[in-house]
């Protein structure tokens, strides 16, 4: 695995522990939700963990690349949305199927702390 889409739960993991929780050789990127839930992550936090939250999103911008949500994205989106309602009789999380359906489109494992990802299929998750 050279190259690897990281979920949101990995960003934060990796801001908050900053141990070594990512392989130096893995060329990482993030889905453009991801950068959206870092924002809001921002925003939403407490005046105490505000800083720490802040520090995440920047080195994520500084640092890993923000594939785009476009309209590439939307039949896979779709695609992953019913098999996984199908599979589980529940609906994902819309922001999950999104970063599933930007792994799907640019061929990328996910790399997460979030078993909810498995629901997808066709798509290689990698539990950190």
């Amino acid at each position: 695995m050279s190259r690897a889409l990281l979920d949101t739960s990995v960003v934060v993991a990796c801001t908050e522990e900053w141990a070594d929780l990512l392989d130096p050789t893995i060329e990482a990127a993030i889905s453009m939700v991801t950068l959206c839930e870092l924002h809001h992550g921002v925003l939403a936090a407490t005046d105490e963990d505000r800083p720490v939250r802040l520090r995440g999103l920047d080195w994520a911008r500084h640092n890993l690349e923000a594939l785009p949500v476009d309209d590439r994205l939307a039949p896979r989106f779709g695609q992953l949305m019913v098999e996984a309602r199908r599979a589980t009789g529940a609906k994902p999380e819309f922001a999950d199927t999104l970063i599933a359906a930007t792994a799907m489109t640019f061929g990328l494992p996910i790399l997460t702390r979030d078993r909810d990802f498995r629901v997808f299929q066709g798509i290689e998750v990698v539990l950190v």
